[in-house]
């Protein structure tokens, strides 16, 4: 949007209608003792192709790295007609407002967006989105709480391959609020769930099963699912929606499916930004509708017999009783969501199979070249998706520091954010990896290994 500043005429004139004598008398109220005259610090005013210039100067410091991070956020290749189309004006600063039937190309957009999460998830009903992926788990244990009445302990049971960061936040919102977050055993071989030891006594509310896992393994979903709900528990689903053209959907999970989902939407045309701004999502039965946070928006007819679009459930309290809401999350990432449904439209259900199909081959063939150096081997067996845990036979992050001085973002250091994977790395490739690419990372890291000196994990 271009700025267009106000001439001395303008001001002197809108000053004059609203009866203030100059600019400053509008900033009475503030006590003199609490302003400044001048800014110290500040440098002196630079042009518009100054500024320019030294903007490109700082960006071009990031460089352009070969990035083989995953771990929550995806490098995926983001058609360029998707940021196009979601930056006009139209949809750039649409904003649903409380007569929200009023914005009709908002609420449509929503409305399809919702339609293409609920078919990924094989679920019956979503949400206009929540902020991110942290925070909808967070909002999911919330539902499974007034949702599951019938069990009161509070409990709510984490699989092995639960993002951490995850776990974190849910315990941050819903902890205070009676919940208690524990972590179910894991199989040191697979990093699954350790069925064997799986407690019978402890009366979850809902048990979270994320697929894939934190460290790119795949869970046993459907033997888990059933083993949740003969504890009369429900099930909560933290699914990447790429994954869901390839692995099978939390709505047809066990035997009688998931009963929410949620994740991250970053994967679904939203660009790598520092964290942010990303959107979550959430889906769940029928039967658990009124339970579900946020906005929803249906489609209706009206007294001409027009197809229109509505808010169909919004509880009102979000906003004017917020000590009584059902959650108090008052918007939904509208532009993020416009940009995933418009990443959804043009690439289809066959398109981001493809998607999923060559980052699962990419992260393959990455981890094939990767563990044929010595003192690289992977650390867990059994299938997974399209990123993978390594293990290394000497600390990560100074050789994560050597790869990023040679223009490589090598992955994660596993162990820094779960320590009981020692010295690991998470590598993830997706389609936007060459074989080059591929070849490039592989030799740059057998070089790096073998020009330092192993050390053993302890």
């Amino acid at each position: 949007m271009p700025f267009i500043p106000h001439t001395e005429k303008d001001t002197d004139e809108m000053l004059a209608a609203i009866g203030a004598a100059d600019i400053e008398a509008l900033f009475d109220e503030i006590p003199a003792e609490l302003r400044i005259g001048t800014l110290t610090g500040v440098p002196e005013a630079m042009s518009e192709m100054q500024i320019t210039r030294l903007m490109r100067e700082r960006a071009a410091r990031d460089g352009t790295p070969l990035c083989f991070i995953g771990a929550g956020a995806y490098e995926h290749h983001i058609p360029t007609v998707v940021w196009d189309i979601a930056t006009r004006g139209e949809y750039y600063s649409a904003y649903t407002p409380y007569q929200a039937e009023a914005s009709q190309g908002t609420l449509q957009t929503i409305y399809e967006y919702q339609t293409m999460i609920a078919e990924l998830t094989a679920l019956d009903v979503s949400n206009a989105s929540l902020y991110d992926g942290a925070s909808g788990l967070a909002e999911a244990a919330l539902m499974a709480v007034r949702t599951n009445r019938k069990v009161k302990s509070g409990r709510i049971l984490l699989a092995p391959g639960v993002n951490p960061v995850y776990a974190k936040v849910a315990t941050a919102i819903a902890g205070s609020q009676g919940l208690s977050f524990e972590s179910l055993a894991a199989d040191p071989s697979t990093g699954n769930v350790d069925f064997a030891q799986l407690p019978e006594d402890r009366a979850p509310v809902a048990v979270v099963i994320q697929q894939p896992g934190f460290p790119g393994t795949l869970e046993d979903v459907d033997r888990l699912t059933n083993w949740a709900h003969a504890q009369s528990a429900l099930v909560i689903a933290v699914v990447n929606p790429t994954s869901l053209a390839l692995l099978k959907a939390p709505g047809h999970w066990g035997e009688q499916g998931a009963d929410i989902a949620c994740g991250e939407g970053q994967p679904l045309g939203v660009p790598l930004s520092s964290g942010g701004p990303y959107f979550g999502f959430m889906t769940c039965k029928q039967q658990h509708v009124r339970q579900m946070p946020g906005r929803i928006v249906g489609r209706t007819t009206d007294l001409d017999g027009e197809p229109g679009f509505t808010l169909t459930l919004q509880a009102r309290e979000q906003h004017i009783r917020r000590s009584k809401a059902t959650s108090n999350i008052c918007t939904n990432q509208g532009l993020m969501v416009t940009a995933a449904t418009i990443y959804m439209s043009l690439l289809g259900f066959d398109g981001l199979r493809n998607v999923a199909i060559q980052s699962q081959q990419n992260t393959a063939r990455l981890v094939a070249g990767l563990c044929t150096i010595k003192g690289i081997e992977r650390l867990f067996e059994g299938p997974s998706f399209h990123e993978m845990a390594l293990q290394l036979d000497r600390p990560v992050a100074p050789v994560l520091a050597a790869l990023a001085e040679r223009n490589i973002l090598g992955g994660l250091d596993l162990g820094a954010v779960m320590p009981e994977y020692g010295n690991a790395l998470l590598v993830c490739a997706t389609e936007t990896k060459t074989d080059e690419d591929i070849e490039v990372y592989v030799r740059t890291l057998s070089d790096i290994l073998g020009s330092t000196t192993s050390r053993k994990r302890a």
